[in-house]
């Protein structure tokens, strides 16, 4: 698909006297229009939510529109989604970055609220434990009778209709679903183009070449850590993607290869891959705290220029970074490098690609709920026609406007006399650029991803065989959820400390086989027979 849409400013830094002063910048959902419909519209708003129940809502707020306005009840999305629906709704919200203690301490409590937007995939027994402990309901029926618009878009969309229910066929939630191939795909390798064209190198594609351009930033260039990535929530997390691992034909988690369930960690790819970051890492290639890199490090080291090259997304990488520091150096490029391969020519067989459906961000209904068939109802409008241009586009007229029938983010929003990044401007009037109960559309990122290079990284970085390797995106039974859980705990433990040790220096390459054995003593032969299990029935559905 040709992206060639129009130009937009993308991801400013806002200093942080804008964000105190952003409050009367973006008027409310109500006030769009003139006075007189304004208020004819409030009445009748009124009169419809007079005759239906307030319903209940719990969900963490966005970052980049609690930036703005701290209240989810104050952000015109969501005053317009309450106004279109007639439906009102009180925003419960946990404390930024809580989410999940936040929600073991409300189902602890059993005092439940209508809707829940949550990572169910993640509880604790997976979903359908969330079900039989009475926290969330089965959404089969609701659906069926109540959500025409899901109903149909699932039955249209087999694939994705497999993804979105358990094992045992139960709906449990209201998904985000990514809409678009070309979704998926949004995170690779990103390095300093113009450091590169100083020295006379090309973008690097093969770990040789890596290794040779590591080394020039470091001894001609004077970069202090030529290479940086995330080091949390845990160790090598920046590269779990599958950049540079990946070019040892294995990647750090469970994957397939030939239809084979395997665990990355364990294989020799991943040995020969530790050698080769050890010798990085005590020639003074990789950043020194390669364990302890958070996203906020990540960026200072990208945009000060201690850092030449790292593994992050177009929009939150590239796109917040070239503005900044060209602003201060002319000519500078941050650009993308594919996936790292071992021999020349070769197509990368792994790197970041998410899934149509990933878990996140949908929202089922507590089965404390008095109210489900209205909630359901609710939900549903995310993925009516109407609804789909709310979700992704907000208030025609306002946050954008329709040109050649094509929806287009206006000035308004994306041009806010420096007010605003335009992701934080997009978080008040849509859900685009972040999850909820709808289907994400291609042409917002067509206008999101407004630098040349940010359009080129996508297509790099999807040129991959991930696809063929990819575990299915499918919820566990309870029992095995448990059981896998309790397995990959340990698991996960080793491997960490094993990978930090050895690329340290602290334990030798050799000590790697010691290791396995440990993993293995860990029942992890039982956790790939529980993927096996999964994917067989997965395939049978």
């Amino acid at each position: 698909m040709k992206m060639h849409r129009k130009i937009l400013i993308l991801n400013m830094v806002i200093s942080a006297f804008v964000l105190t002063a952003c409050s009367d910048v973006f008027p409310s959902a109500s006030s769009v229009g003139n006075t007189t419909q304004k208020e004819e519209a409030q009445g009748e708003a009124e009169q419809v939510n007079a005759a239906k129940p307030t319903l209940t809502y719990w969900a963490e707020l966005n970052g980049n529109a609690a930036s703005v306005k701290p209240n989810t009840q104050d952000i015109p999305f969501f005053q317009e989604w309450q106004k279109r629906t007639g439906v009102r709704i009180k925003f419960i919200q946990p404390p930024a970055n809580q989410a999940k203690e936040a929600m073991n301490v409300l189902l602890a409590s059993g005092d439940l609220p209508d809707m829940m937007e949550y990572e169910w995939d993640s509880h604790p027994g997976g979903p359908e434990k969330a079900i039989s402990d009475g926290y969330i309901v089965r959404l089969n029926e609701l659906i069926d009778k109540h959500a025409p618009n899901l109903k149909k878009y699932l039955a249209e969309h087999p694939d994705v209709d497999k993804q979105v229910k358990t094992d045992n066929g139960s709906y449990y939630v209201f998904p985000f679903i990514r809409g678009d191939e070309l979704l998926r795909t949004f995170q690779g390798p990103i390095i300093r183009k113009d450091w590169l064209d100083e020295l006379g190198l090309e973008t690097p594609t093969t770990i040789d070449e890596w290794y040779t351009v590591l080394k020039a930033f470091k001894e001609k260039k004077g970069v202090e850590a030529p290479l940086t990535f995330l080091g949390v929530p845990n160790p090598l997390f920046g590269i779990e993607g599958g950049a540079f691992v990946g070019a040892f034909g294995v990647k750090k988690g469970f994957y397939l290869d030939q239809g084979q369930v395997k665990f990355g960690a364990m294989e020799q790819g991943y040995k020969q891959f530790l050698a080769t970051f050890h010798k990085w890492y005590a020639e003074g290639l990789l950043d020194i705290n390669i364990a302890t890199v958070d996203t906020k490090t990540m960026d200072s080291n990208m945009i000060s220029g201690r850092s030449g090259a790292t593994v992050w997304n177009a929009g939150a990488g590239i796109g917040k970074w070239q503005p900044i520091v060209q602003e201060k150096e002319q000519g500078v490029m941050f650009a993308a490098a594919p996936y790292p391969v071992l021999n020349k020519g070769d197509k990368p067989e792994f790197g970041q690609r998410s899934y149509a459906y990933v878990g996140t961000g949908g929202v089922a209904i507590s089965s404390k709920s008095k109210h489900a068939e209205e909630a359901a109802k609710l939900l549903d409008y995310g993925y009516s026609e109407e609804g789909h241009m709310l979700f992704n586009f907000g208030i025609e007229g306002t946050s954008y406007t329709m040109k050649d029938d094509y929806p287009t983010y206006s000035d308004f929003v994306l041009r806010n006399g420096d007010k605003l990044a335009p992701s934080q401007a997009l978080a008040m009037y849509t859900r685009a650029s972040y999850f909820g109960p709808f289907v994400q559309d291609i042409r917002y990122m067509e206008q999101y991803y407004t630098l040349p290079q940010q359009r080129t990284a996508i297509l790099d970085w999807a040129n991959t065989n991930v696809d063929q390797h990819m575990m299915p995106q499918i919820p566990k039974t309870e029992l095995e959820s448990a059981e896998l859980s309790s397995i990959m705990n340990d698991v996960t433990t080793l491997v960490d400390e094993m990978s930090l040790k050895i690329i340290l220096g602290v334990e030798s390459v050799e000590a790697f086989d010691s290791y396995v054995s440990k993993i293995k003593s860990s029942k992890i032969d039982r956790a790939i027979q529980i993927q096996k299990l999964v994917i067989d029935r997965y395939e049978h559905r």
